[in-house]
């Protein structure tokens, strides 16, 4: 598993009607493939995020939305940034997770955290609780899931869940990417040490360094080596080569970056990757209504060289 260039769609409010937006997420996933990008991404949500748009703005059910971009693509991994725990039973999400990878040809990333969107969960009945409640459910799910995924037949009897020789076939791989996203540094971090093969980095540009620091604190606690668990931040992209600084909200100063193609990359380079993180997955939005071709593709090949590609 290699993430280093990652596009993830944020958003499904193309100015189009409905029976044009699926064809314009294709359209964008096929484009970060053609441009060398290694994995698409999309959020795993039901309805739009503040900042984004409104609740009620177009939100397409991931998994089903993968499993649509696993026919329409070749070559990128597909998944979600991230799945949010407390929306499946962990059985179902083992068995979705194992069917998308039969569908795409061994494709699929499991990206999953604690999910933290109370007005999705009050409006759609999802138990949502306390922080330490969400954590100790995917501790738990993690529980189920993972040896699902390696073949296994896990009998758990838990304070959330319960299975009896619970399976998850057909399978293709023994082991599907896992991924995380978050920074906290008492339970996040030491978990993705334990589990995940990657960690998406949830953090300002001014935190990178601490939170990197952590890690490598935490891998040295079980003797794991710290270039195993590969590492990337979401960033928030306005590409436009007339954005100025004043189009990102105070609350994405530390996550976004704006310019033409050649200014994104060079923020890129000195806010995210000289501070040690492996990669970045672009969160592309353009001051113009809709999907903009040609700015994904752009900053992709500025940004392949820095990252090996």
């Amino acid at each position: 598993m290699t993430i280093r260039l990652a596009l993830q769609i944020p958003n499904f409010s193309y100015g189009t009607g409905i029976a044009e937006i699926f064809p314009t997420v294709i359209a964008q996933a096929q484009e970060a493939e053609a441009a060398g990008y290694d994995s698409v991404f999309l959020m795993d949500h039901f309805y739009q995020l503040p900042g984004l748009g409104t609740p009620d703005a177009p939100m397409l059910e991931a998994y089903t939305a993968l499993g649509g971009l696993a026919t329409a693509t070749e070559r990128v991994q597909l998944g979600t940034l991230v799945t949010g725990n407390t929306y499946r039973n962990p059985t179902l999400l083992a068995k979705i997770i194992s069917t998308l990878d039969v569908i795409s040809q061994g494709r699929a990333v499991l990206g999953i955290g604690t999910g933290w969107y109370e007005l999705e969960h009050d409006s759609l009945g999802y138990e949502f609780g306390t922080f330490t409640d969400r954590f100790n459910k995917l501790d738990e799910a993690l529980q189920i899931i993972l040896p699902m995924l390696r073949g296994e037949r896990p009998t758990v009897s838990g304070k959330y869940y319960q299975t009896q020789e619970a399976m998850a076939e057909p399978r293709l791989r023994d082991h599907i990417p896992l991924m995380i996203g978050g920074s906290g540094e008492k339970k996040t971090i030491p978990l993705a040490v334990r589990h995940f093969d990657h960690l998406n980095i949830i953090a300002g540009f001014d935190e990178l360094p601490r939170k990197l620091q952590v890690i490598k604190e935490r891998c040295a606690e079980i003797d794991r080596d710290p270039a195993t668990l590969e590492t990337s931040m979401l960033v928030v992209a306005i590409i436009d080569e007339n954005a100025t600084a004043d189009v990102i909200p105070d609350d994405f100063k530390q996550k976004a970056v704006y310019g033409s193609p050649e200014q994104i990359v060079e923020q890129l380079k000195d806010k995210v990757l000289d501070a040690g993180v492996d990669g970045v997955i672009l969160s592309p939005v353009t001051s113009l209504n809709g999907y903009q071709p040609g700015g994904v593709t752009a900053v992709g090949e500025l940004l392949k060289p820095l990252l090996g590609g």
